[in-house]
C-alpha cells in the first residue's frame, strides 16, 4: 500500500522508536492513506512542512484494526498514552475501569489502524471520561469533520517493510486553512450537541461502571 506522513521535514528513513512516547498509540510511525490529510498534518501555525510518500508491504504483519472493536478499546489505548485532565474521582475511576475492562495487548501488534485524536477529537474523549456525553454521542463525534484513519507502524518488523518514495513541500496555504476548517467543522458540530441535557436511554461512563458493562455488551457497539 501507499502511505503518507506529514511532517515539518523530509523523512527518508523512518526509524523504530523515533517518535514521542505520548502519541495516541505510544511509540510508532504515524501515517495515513489520505494524502490531503497528510498535507494538513504537515503544517502548523509556526512551520510549513512536507508530505512524505512511502511504499509499505504489510504481508506477514499482525494488524490491529481498532475499527472492529468497541470505541472504548480505542479509548483505553488513548488513556494509557495521552495525558488526560482527571478532575474528579469519577473520572479517575472511569479511566481505571476502561483500561482494565476494555484494554487489549496492543503492543504485540506490528501495525495499528484507528482514529487519530486531533485536538478537537481528544476533547470529545475527555468529555466522555468526565461523564459529560454518552457513548453514543462519543461514537457520533468521532465521525465529525471526516478525520479519517491513521496507520501506525509499531514494530521493528513493520519498519523493515517501509521504503521512501518521494517528498513534496507543503506550503502554509491552502493547507493550514484546510486543517483549521476541518477542525472547526468538527467542533461546531460537536458544540451543537446539547451536552447539558440528559439523554433518555443514553449510556454514560457512570452507567458503564455501575452496571459492570464489558467489552462484548451489544449496548456499547
Amino acid at each position: 500500500m501507499i502511505l503518507y506522513h506529514g511532517s515539518e521535514k523530509e523523512i527518508k528513513k523512518p526509524y523504530y522508536r523515533g517518535s514521542r512516547p505520548h502519541n495516541d498509540y505510544g511509540y510508532g510511525f504515524y501515517c495515513t492513506q489520505y494524502p490531503d490529510l497528510a498535507r494538513e498534518w504537515a503544517v502548523s501555525d509556526d512551520h510549513e512542512g512536507f508530505i512524505n510518500c512511502y511504499n509499505f508491504d504489510d504481508t506477514g504483519l499482525s494488524v490491529l484494526n481498532l475499527n472492529t472493536y468497541p470505541i472504548l478499546t480505542w479509548l483505553s489505548i488513548l488513556l494509557i498514552n495521552r495525558t488526560f485532565v482527571i478532575e474528579t474521582p469519577l473520572a479517575a475511576a472511569a479511566k481505571e475501569y476502561i483500561i482494565s475492562e476494555f484494554g487489549i495487548d496492543y503492543e504485540k501488534y506490528d501495525v495499528i489502524k484507528g482514529y487519530r485524536a486531533d485536538d478537537s477529537y481528544f476533547s470529545f474523549a475527555q468529555d466522555f471520561i468526565n461523564n459529560t456525553i454518552s457513548i453514543a454521542q462519543l461514537n457520533n463525534a468521532m465521525h465529525l469533520g471526516d478525520l479519517g484513519d491513521q496507520i501506525v507502524l509499531k514494530s521493528e518488523k513493520a519498519f523493515s517493510k517501509i521504503s521512501f518514495d518521494t517528498a513534496e513541500h507543503v506550503p502554509f496555504e491552502p493547507w493550514l486553512s484546510k486543517k483549521n476548517e476541518r477542525d472547526k467543522r468538527a467542533r461546531d458540530a460537536y458544540f451543537a450537541i446539547d451536552k447539558d441535557s440528559y439523554v433518555p436511554g443514553g449510556i454514560y461512563v457512570v452507567n458503564i461502571m455501575d452496571e459492570g458493562i464489558k467489552t462484548h455488551d451489544p449496548r456499547i457497539r
